[in-house]
């Protein structure tokens, strides 16, 4: 029996992916360890969004192919670098972002390299993930994206949009419901384009299904619609928790990006949607320093984000990705001011997640108490409907529990 290592890295739907995997090996006989140096493959489901990513997949498999691991490397950078990568000494294996599910096989047939063209696929790849060791699930509805932002390596990596099924969604969400969990997180990496209207499906999940709550990954601004938030306030499922995919907080950059809405399009929704929500969590992306980002402009970003009511943002500096409009364009930035940048917004970020979780001290939530104990308090973990982290001696996660918030150390919180 072969013992396998797997870190995935990334976005959430890399991350239920990894899971699949690790389920699909273990259900054809190999044996998943979680210390790298009790395994004999190490399995890396990459990230590409960034260099940075790309440096550390690659630092992560020489380290592994140094403890003498038979190293596999799949997800977004084996989907865009291919068969290149097998030059590498210290990658044996190369499976792509739909491929990965399939690596069991490959490795019973001594089939080292699979990379589908997932620009010709048109149907979602409908995946089911069985563990319930946890309250809280993930679950993908789309992959792939139609845009094309300047910078985005992403829809190489992924290929066109493409849905699940929304029977499929609905009896998956009821199957782990039975199976114990209460809540699901709606993943993928643009649901904004859902195939026949997201709305139409979280009223599917609204009435068709038992879960007791529903949570919604990355959308942009536009796709916020009116009727979208009209349904999700008057929803007893919906946990008051966005994340909003803004990348700038300058018309000229976000021009410049190929991102078709406006800061003042989005200050305003973010407005609207406070109004509508107690205390709602409001996360967003941004990028520092992209290309041709003058210092008004980044100053204008500065004032923008200080004075929206964002409860957290997260922040990278730019990174050129190959193939992509912005590595051509003009205006690149030093490493050390893109740093800069990025740092000023983390601090940003900091003061309003301070403020955001000064607002909810005192009030009363529920709390989805999760499966496992936090490490450094040895209390239990839970979370709020708006996405505040909670630690409290009460392990109950047979229920939902309403607890009431009494004090915060640091960014901790907790409860009685």
């Amino acid at each position: 029996m072969s013992k396998f290592y797997l870190k995935s890295m990334g976005c959430k739907s890399n991350q239920f992916e990894g899971q699949i995997v690790a389920e699909k090996l273990v259900e054809s006989g190999f044996k998943q360890v979680f210390n790298e140096k009790d395994s004999e493959i190490y399995i890396l489901n990459s990230c590409s969004v960034t260099h940075k990513s790309d440096n550390e997949a690659m630092y992560l498999l020489r380290h592994a192919h140094n403890l003498g691991l038979k190293t596999v490397l799949t997800g977004c950078i084996a989907q865009t670098e291919g068969e290149n990568l097998l030059k590498e000494s210290f990658i044996d294996y190369v499976f792509g972002n739909e491929d990965k599910f399939r690596i069991a096989e490959f490795f019973q047939n001594g089939i080292n390299y699979s990379v589908k063209d997932l620009m010709k696929e048109n149907e979602f790849y409908e995946v089911v993930l069985n563990d319930t060791s946890k309250t809280r699930m993930s679950l993908k509805i789309q992959d792939g994206c139609d845009n094309r932002c300047a910078y985005c390596i992403i829809p190489f990596a992924r290929g066109k949009s493409r849905s699940a099924k929304p029977e499929f969604i609905v009896n998956e969400i009821n199957r782990c419901y039975n199976n114990g969990f209460k809540e699901v997180v709606l993943t993928g990496i643009h649901i904004g384009l859902y195939e026949g209207g997201l709305l139409k499906l979280l009223q599917r999940i609204e009435n068709e299904t038992k879960i007791p709550r529903f949570r919604l990954g990355s959308l942009n601004p536009h796709e916020i619609t009116k009727d979208l938030l009209n349904f999700l306030e008057t929803s007893e499922k919906f946990c008051p928790h966005f994340h909003l995919s803004l990348q700038s907080a300058c018309n000229r950059t976000l021009k410049r990006m190929n991102r078709y809405y406006t800061v003042e399009y989005y200050l305003d929704q973010i407005e609207d949607i406070v109004s509508r929500f107690k205390n709602p969590f409001m996360g967003s992306d941004i990028i520092a320093g992209f290309v041709g980002e003058t210092e008004d402009d980044f100053q204008t970003t500065v004032e923008n984000l200080k004075k929206s009511k964002l409860s957290q943002i997260h922040v990278f500096p730019y990174s050129i990705r190959k193939g992509t409009e912005a590595e051509k364009m003009e205006g690149h930035l030093p490493d050390n001011i893109k740093q800069e940048r990025a740092e000023i917004i983390k601090q940003i970020s900091k003061n309003k997640l301070d403020m955001f979780l000064e607002s909810n001290i005192g009030n009363n939530f529920e709390v989805l108490i999760e499966k496992h104990k936090d490490k450094k308090t040895g209390l239990y973990k839970g979370i709020t409907r708006n996405y505040i982290d909670i630690l409290t001696e009460n392990g109950d996660f047979n229920a939902l529990k309403t607890l009431k918030l009494v004090k915060k150390i640091g960014t901790k919180i907790y409860a009685q």
